[in-house]
Protein backbone atom coordinates (compact mmCIF):
# COMPACT_ATOMS: atom_id res chain seq x y z
CA UNK A 1 0.00 0.00 0.00
CA UNK A 2 0.76 3.55 -0.43
CA UNK A 3 -0.09 6.44 1.40
CA UNK A 4 -2.94 9.09 -0.09
CA UNK A 5 0.23 11.60 0.43
CA UNK A 6 2.42 9.82 -1.53
CA UNK A 7 0.04 9.45 -4.12
CA UNK A 8 -0.62 13.12 -4.35
CA UNK A 9 3.08 13.93 -4.24
CA UNK A 10 3.98 11.52 -6.65
CA UNK A 11 1.84 12.86 -9.25
CA UNK A 12 2.43 16.72 -8.12
CA UNK A 13 6.03 16.09 -8.76
CA UNK A 14 5.23 14.83 -12.50
CA UNK A 15 3.30 18.33 -13.08
CA UNK A 16 -0.21 16.97 -12.89
CA UNK A 17 -2.25 20.26 -12.01
CA UNK A 18 -5.40 19.58 -11.37
CA UNK A 19 -7.58 16.64 -10.69
CA UNK A 20 -11.43 15.55 -11.08
CA UNK A 21 -13.64 12.72 -10.58
CA UNK A 22 -16.45 11.36 -8.80
CA UNK A 23 -15.50 9.58 -4.77
CA UNK A 24 -14.77 6.48 -4.13
CA UNK A 25 -13.47 5.71 -0.74
CA UNK A 26 -10.57 4.08 -2.46
CA UNK A 27 -9.43 7.73 -3.32
CA UNK A 28 -10.94 9.14 0.27
CA UNK A 29 -7.42 10.44 1.41
CA UNK A 30 -5.76 11.67 -2.10
CA UNK A 31 -9.35 13.93 -2.17
CA UNK A 32 -9.22 14.70 1.13
CA UNK A 33 -5.77 16.44 0.68
CA UNK A 34 -6.38 17.82 -2.70
CA UNK A 35 -9.65 19.41 -0.89
CA UNK A 36 -6.71 21.69 0.78
CA UNK A 37 -6.62 23.74 -2.14
CA UNK A 38 -10.24 23.19 -3.72
CA UNK A 39 -8.70 24.72 -7.06
CA UNK A 40 -6.64 21.96 -8.01
CA UNK A 41 -9.91 19.58 -7.76
CA UNK A 42 -13.36 19.54 -9.49
CA UNK A 43 -16.00 17.44 -7.47
CA UNK A 44 -17.94 16.48 -10.72
CA UNK A 45 -21.67 15.84 -10.98
CA UNK A 46 -20.62 11.91 -12.68
CA UNK A 47 -17.75 10.38 -14.19
CA UNK A 48 -18.02 11.28 -17.82
CA UNK A 49 -18.51 15.03 -16.45
CA UNK A 50 -14.90 13.89 -14.72
CA UNK A 51 -13.41 12.91 -18.09
CA UNK A 52 -14.73 15.86 -20.21
CA UNK A 53 -13.40 18.32 -17.62
CA UNK A 54 -10.12 16.58 -17.93
CA UNK A 55 -9.84 16.77 -21.16
CA UNK A 56 -10.56 20.39 -21.39
CA UNK A 57 -7.30 21.11 -19.06
CA UNK A 58 -5.43 18.67 -21.22
CA UNK A 59 -6.54 20.59 -24.51
CA UNK A 60 -5.36 24.01 -22.61
CA UNK A 61 -1.84 22.70 -21.73
CA UNK A 62 -2.07 21.62 -18.17
CA UNK A 63 -1.89 17.54 -16.87
CA UNK A 64 -5.06 16.48 -15.28
CA UNK A 65 -5.83 13.53 -13.73
CA UNK A 66 -9.47 11.70 -13.00
CA UNK A 67 -10.38 9.36 -10.13
CA UNK A 68 -13.52 7.45 -10.06
CA UNK A 69 -15.08 3.85 -9.42
CA UNK A 70 -15.25 1.03 -11.97
CA UNK A 71 -18.90 0.94 -11.02
CA UNK A 72 -19.18 4.36 -12.91
CA UNK A 73 -17.17 3.19 -15.66
CA UNK A 74 -20.30 3.26 -17.99
CA UNK A 75 -20.82 6.74 -17.85
CA UNK A 76 -17.25 7.57 -18.67
CA UNK A 77 -17.14 5.13 -22.07
CA UNK A 78 -18.77 7.98 -24.03
CA UNK A 79 -16.60 10.82 -23.68
CA UNK A 80 -13.71 7.75 -23.97
CA UNK A 81 -14.50 6.68 -26.90
CA UNK A 82 -16.17 9.18 -28.64
CA UNK A 83 -13.86 12.17 -27.58
CA UNK A 84 -10.65 11.01 -25.46
CA UNK A 85 -9.85 8.18 -28.08
CA UNK A 86 -10.84 9.99 -31.00
CA UNK A 87 -9.64 13.65 -30.80
CA UNK A 88 -5.84 11.98 -29.11
CA UNK A 89 -6.28 13.72 -26.23
CA UNK A 90 -3.44 12.24 -23.20
CA UNK A 91 -5.53 12.00 -19.98
CA UNK A 92 -4.56 9.90 -16.87
CA UNK A 93 -7.40 7.82 -15.12
CA UNK A 94 -7.74 6.27 -12.20
CA UNK A 95 -10.25 3.44 -11.17
CA UNK A 96 -11.10 1.76 -8.18
CA UNK A 97 -11.18 -2.54 -8.62
CA UNK A 98 -14.47 -2.85 -6.84
CA UNK A 99 -15.58 -6.70 -6.91
CA UNK A 100 -11.84 -7.48 -7.59
CA UNK A 101 -9.95 -9.98 -7.83
CA UNK A 102 -12.78 -12.16 -5.80
CA UNK A 103 -16.50 -10.91 -6.72
CA UNK A 104 -17.73 -12.76 -3.78
CA UNK A 105 -15.80 -10.11 -1.15
CA UNK A 106 -17.44 -7.82 -2.12
CA UNK A 107 -21.29 -6.05 -2.47
CA UNK A 108 -23.39 -7.29 -5.48
CA UNK A 109 -23.78 -4.34 -7.36
CA UNK A 110 -20.04 -4.69 -7.90
CA UNK A 111 -19.91 -8.26 -8.86
CA UNK A 112 -20.77 -7.45 -12.92
CA UNK A 113 -17.90 -4.99 -13.47
CA UNK A 114 -15.30 -6.53 -10.91
CA UNK A 115 -15.26 -9.19 -13.24
CA UNK A 116 -15.11 -7.53 -16.82
CA UNK A 117 -13.38 -4.07 -15.84
CA UNK A 118 -9.96 -5.45 -17.15
CA UNK A 119 -11.71 -7.16 -20.74
CA UNK A 120 -14.13 -4.15 -21.24
CA UNK A 121 -11.11 -1.57 -21.48
CA UNK A 122 -8.92 -4.45 -23.31
CA UNK A 123 -12.14 -4.48 -25.80
CA UNK A 124 -12.05 -0.85 -26.36
CA UNK A 125 -8.04 -0.81 -26.92
CA UNK A 126 -7.46 1.46 -24.24
CA UNK A 127 -3.57 1.26 -22.09
CA UNK A 128 -4.12 0.20 -18.46
CA UNK A 129 -1.79 -1.11 -15.68
CA UNK A 130 -3.15 -2.51 -12.32
CA UNK A 131 -1.68 -0.85 -8.86
CA UNK A 132 -2.37 -3.42 -6.74
CA UNK A 133 -2.35 -3.75 -2.48
CA UNK A 134 1.25 -4.80 -2.05
CA UNK A 135 2.52 -2.11 -4.21
CA UNK A 136 5.36 0.27 -2.73
CA UNK A 137 5.56 3.85 -3.77
CA UNK A 138 9.12 2.52 -6.61
CA UNK A 139 5.99 0.01 -7.86
CA UNK A 140 4.39 3.45 -8.49
CA UNK A 141 6.59 5.27 -9.79
CA UNK A 142 7.47 2.85 -12.35
CA UNK A 143 3.52 1.90 -13.05
CA UNK A 144 3.23 6.05 -13.62
CA UNK A 145 6.68 5.85 -15.83
CA UNK A 146 4.51 3.45 -17.95
CA UNK A 147 1.35 5.33 -18.25
CA UNK A 148 3.25 8.54 -18.92
CA UNK A 149 4.94 6.66 -21.82
CA UNK A 150 1.63 6.15 -23.33
CA UNK A 151 0.41 9.27 -22.65
CA UNK A 152 2.84 10.80 -24.77
CA UNK A 153 1.80 9.19 -27.62
CA UNK A 154 -1.38 11.00 -27.45
CA UNK A 155 -3.66 8.15 -25.74
CA UNK A 156 -5.52 8.05 -22.34
CA UNK A 157 -3.68 5.58 -19.96
CA UNK A 158 -5.65 3.96 -17.16
CA UNK A 159 -4.22 2.56 -13.42
CA UNK A 160 -6.64 0.26 -12.03
CA UNK A 161 -6.27 0.77 -8.16
CA UNK A 162 -7.25 -2.44 -5.80
CA UNK A 163 -8.73 -1.59 -2.66
CA UNK A 164 -6.51 -0.77 -0.34
CA UNK A 165 -3.46 0.01 -2.55
CA UNK A 166 -3.63 3.86 -1.71
CA UNK A 167 -4.24 4.67 2.34
CA UNK A 168 -6.52 6.91 3.55
CA UNK A 169 -6.47 9.80 5.80
CA UNK A 170 -7.34 11.58 9.38
CA UNK A 171 -8.18 14.47 7.38
CA UNK A 172 -12.02 14.91 7.47
CA UNK A 173 -14.46 16.84 5.52
CA UNK A 174 -14.92 21.18 6.17
CA UNK A 175 -18.31 21.48 8.98
CA UNK A 176 -21.58 21.30 7.23
CA UNK A 177 -24.28 23.47 7.24
CA UNK A 178 -27.39 23.86 9.12
CA UNK A 179 -30.06 20.79 8.71
CA UNK A 180 -31.99 18.59 10.55
CA UNK A 181 -30.94 14.79 11.78
CA UNK A 182 -31.42 12.51 9.14
CA UNK A 183 -32.47 9.68 11.15
CA UNK A 184 -35.49 11.60 12.32
CA UNK A 185 -36.28 12.77 8.93
CA UNK A 186 -36.48 9.53 7.66
CA UNK A 187 -38.83 8.10 10.55
CA UNK A 188 -41.19 11.28 9.25
CA UNK A 189 -40.88 9.82 5.92
CA UNK A 190 -41.35 6.03 6.82
CA UNK A 191 -44.34 7.33 8.90
CA UNK A 192 -45.83 9.29 5.97
CA UNK A 193 -45.86 6.57 3.37
CA UNK A 194 -46.40 3.35 4.68
CA UNK A 195 -48.95 2.75 1.68
CA UNK A 196 -46.79 4.50 -1.12
CA UNK A 197 -44.19 2.70 -3.33
CA UNK A 198 -41.02 4.00 -2.33
CA UNK A 199 -37.67 3.95 -4.03
CA UNK A 200 -34.99 4.66 -1.98
CA UNK A 201 -31.17 5.81 -3.81
CA UNK A 202 -28.09 4.25 -3.22
CA UNK A 203 -25.46 4.39 -0.32
CA UNK A 204 -26.61 5.30 3.38
CA UNK A 205 -29.97 6.38 2.09
CA UNK A 206 -31.24 3.04 1.08
CA UNK A 207 -29.77 1.97 4.36
CA UNK A 208 -31.43 3.89 6.28
CA UNK A 209 -34.32 3.22 4.83
CA UNK A 210 -33.73 -0.08 5.39
CA UNK A 211 -32.85 0.08 9.02
CA UNK A 212 -35.95 2.40 9.94
CA UNK A 213 -38.31 0.18 8.09
CA UNK A 214 -38.03 -2.83 6.14
CA UNK A 215 -41.56 -3.06 3.93
CA UNK A 216 -42.13 -4.93 0.90
CA UNK A 217 -42.84 -1.54 -1.04
CA UNK A 218 -39.36 -0.65 -0.30
CA UNK A 219 -36.87 -0.84 -3.69
CA UNK A 220 -33.62 -0.40 -2.25
CA UNK A 221 -31.15 0.77 -4.94
CA UNK A 222 -27.61 -0.36 -4.50
CA UNK A 223 -25.35 0.96 -7.72
CA UNK A 224 -27.05 2.82 -10.30
CA UNK A 225 -25.94 6.14 -8.97
CA UNK A 226 -28.46 8.42 -9.89
CA UNK A 227 -31.10 6.85 -11.58
CA UNK A 228 -33.37 6.31 -8.49
CA UNK A 229 -35.90 9.06 -9.85
CA UNK A 230 -35.86 7.47 -13.09
CA UNK A 231 -36.79 4.22 -11.55
CA UNK A 232 -39.55 5.91 -9.86
CA UNK A 233 -40.99 7.80 -12.86
CA UNK A 234 -40.97 4.26 -14.69
CA UNK A 235 -43.25 2.96 -11.52
CA UNK A 236 -45.73 5.86 -11.60
CA UNK A 237 -46.16 5.47 -15.43
CA UNK A 238 -47.58 2.12 -15.10
CA UNK A 239 -49.31 2.52 -11.92
CA UNK A 240 -50.91 6.09 -12.33
CA UNK A 241 -53.12 4.97 -9.10
CA UNK A 242 -50.23 4.40 -6.45
CA UNK A 243 -48.29 7.15 -4.57
CA UNK A 244 -44.63 7.04 -5.82
CA UNK A 245 -41.89 8.35 -3.80
CA UNK A 246 -38.50 8.86 -4.60
CA UNK A 247 -35.46 9.29 -2.08
CA UNK A 248 -33.09 11.26 -3.77
CA UNK A 249 -29.51 12.00 -2.45
CA UNK A 250 -28.09 15.46 -3.85
CA UNK A 251 -25.36 13.51 -5.00
CA UNK A 252 -27.02 11.28 -6.76
CA UNK A 253 -29.34 13.73 -7.72
CA UNK A 254 -26.78 15.45 -9.48
CA UNK A 255 -25.22 13.34 -11.11
CA UNK A 256 -28.15 12.89 -13.68
CA UNK A 257 -30.10 16.29 -13.49
CA UNK A 258 -31.46 15.88 -16.83
CA UNK A 259 -33.74 13.33 -15.10
CA UNK A 260 -35.57 15.98 -13.79
CA UNK A 261 -36.64 17.68 -16.97
CA UNK A 262 -37.96 13.84 -18.57
CA UNK A 263 -39.96 14.02 -15.16
CA UNK A 264 -41.21 17.19 -15.75
CA UNK A 265 -42.30 16.56 -19.12
CA UNK A 266 -44.28 13.48 -18.37
CA UNK A 267 -45.48 15.31 -15.27
CA UNK A 268 -46.66 12.30 -13.65
CA UNK A 269 -49.20 13.40 -10.61
CA UNK A 270 -48.58 10.39 -8.35
CA UNK A 271 -44.98 11.07 -7.84
CA UNK A 272 -43.38 12.79 -5.08
CA UNK A 273 -39.39 13.53 -4.93
CA UNK A 274 -37.71 14.34 -1.98
CA UNK A 275 -34.18 15.29 -2.29
CA UNK A 276 -31.96 14.67 1.06
CA UNK A 277 -29.17 17.13 0.85
CA UNK A 278 -26.35 16.79 3.45
CA UNK A 279 -23.73 18.50 1.00
CA UNK A 280 -22.22 15.31 0.64
CA UNK A 281 -21.09 11.55 -0.71
CA UNK A 282 -21.29 10.56 2.44
CA UNK A 283 -21.15 7.05 2.09
CA UNK A 284 -17.75 6.91 0.32
CA UNK A 285 -16.43 8.95 2.97
CA UNK A 286 -17.93 12.55 3.00
CA UNK A 287 -16.20 13.81 0.01
CA UNK A 288 -18.81 17.31 -0.86
CA UNK A 289 -20.74 17.57 -3.67
CA UNK A 290 -21.83 20.86 -5.41
CA UNK A 291 -25.45 20.80 -4.19
CA UNK A 292 -24.27 24.48 -2.44
CA UNK A 293 -24.34 25.96 -6.15
CA UNK A 294 -27.86 23.95 -6.70
CA UNK A 295 -31.24 25.07 -5.42
CA UNK A 296 -33.41 21.80 -6.38
CA UNK A 297 -36.87 23.59 -5.62
CA UNK A 298 -36.05 26.16 -8.49
CA UNK A 299 -34.42 23.60 -10.72
CA UNK A 300 -38.00 21.32 -10.25
CA UNK A 301 -39.60 24.23 -11.40
CA UNK A 302 -38.05 25.34 -14.10
CA UNK A 303 -38.43 21.26 -15.45
CA UNK A 304 -42.15 21.80 -15.32
CA UNK A 305 -42.69 19.95 -11.47
CA UNK A 306 -46.36 20.93 -10.27
CA UNK A 307 -44.85 21.67 -6.89
CA UNK A 308 -41.23 22.53 -5.26
CA UNK A 309 -40.56 23.50 -1.58
CA UNK A 310 -37.67 23.56 1.22
CA UNK A 311 -38.70 22.38 4.25
CA UNK A 312 -37.12 23.36 7.20
CA UNK A 313 -38.58 21.22 10.20
CA UNK A 314 -39.82 17.73 10.59
CA UNK A 315 -43.73 18.72 10.90
CA UNK A 316 -43.54 20.89 7.97
CA UNK A 317 -42.20 17.36 6.30
CA UNK A 318 -44.74 15.87 7.55
CA UNK A 319 -47.60 18.21 6.33
CA UNK A 320 -45.90 18.48 2.71
CA UNK A 321 -45.82 14.48 2.11
CA UNK A 322 -49.25 14.36 3.25
CA UNK A 323 -50.49 17.36 1.07
CA UNK A 324 -48.23 15.97 -1.81
CA UNK A 325 -50.20 12.55 -1.71
CA UNK A 326 -53.51 13.93 -2.52
CA UNK A 327 -52.71 16.76 -4.85
CA UNK A 328 -51.75 16.27 -8.19
CA UNK A 329 -48.04 16.30 -8.75
CA UNK A 330 -45.20 16.39 -9.58
CA UNK A 331 -44.07 17.50 -6.41
CA UNK A 332 -40.50 17.91 -5.24
CA UNK A 333 -39.10 18.61 -1.64
CA UNK A 334 -35.83 19.23 -0.78
CA UNK A 335 -34.79 18.76 3.10
CA UNK A 336 -31.22 19.81 4.02
CA UNK A 337 -29.79 17.24 6.63
CA UNK A 338 -26.99 16.65 8.79
CA UNK A 339 -24.43 13.81 8.01
CA UNK A 340 -25.48 10.54 10.28
CA UNK A 341 -23.61 10.95 13.81
CA UNK A 342 -24.48 7.37 14.45
CA UNK A 343 -23.75 3.93 12.87
CA UNK A 344 -25.29 3.29 9.72
CA UNK A 345 -27.53 -0.23 9.82
CA UNK A 346 -26.25 -2.62 7.02
CA UNK A 347 -27.46 -3.04 3.65
CA UNK A 348 -30.63 -4.37 2.52
CA UNK A 349 -28.37 -7.39 0.72
CA UNK A 350 -27.30 -8.66 4.13
CA UNK A 351 -30.62 -10.12 4.79
CA UNK A 352 -32.23 -10.38 0.87
CA UNK A 353 -30.97 -11.05 -1.88
CA UNK A 354 -30.72 -8.17 -4.72
CA UNK A 355 -33.23 -10.19 -6.89
CA UNK A 356 -35.34 -10.97 -3.57
CA UNK A 357 -36.16 -7.32 -3.47
CA UNK A 358 -36.83 -5.99 -6.98
CA UNK A 359 -39.20 -9.83 -6.93
CA UNK A 360 -40.98 -8.54 -3.67
CA UNK A 361 -41.25 -4.95 -4.50
CA UNK A 362 -42.98 -6.24 -7.90
CA UNK A 363 -45.45 -8.51 -6.34
CA UNK A 364 -45.99 -5.33 -3.84
CA UNK A 365 -46.98 -3.28 -7.36
CA UNK A 366 -48.91 -6.20 -8.94
CA UNK A 367 -51.17 -6.02 -5.73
Amino acid sequence: MITAQDFVAALDDRGYTIASGVPCSSFGGPIALLAHTPERYVPAANEGNALAVATGVALAGGKPYVMLQNSGLGNLINPLTSLVLTYQVPVLVFVSLRGWPDPATDEPQHVVMGRTTHALLDTLGVEHHTLTRDSDTDGFAALLDKAEHTLESGQPAFVLVERGAVGGTTDTADTPGRGLPSGEVMQTIVDATGDCAVVATTGYTARELFGTADRPNHFYMQGSMGHASSIALGVAINRPDRTVVVLDGDGAALMHLGALSVIGDRAPANLVHVVLDNGRHESTGGQRTTSTATDFTRVAEANSYRSAARVESLDELSRALQQAKTTPGPHLLAVATLPRGSAVPPRATNALSAPQIAARFRTDLAG
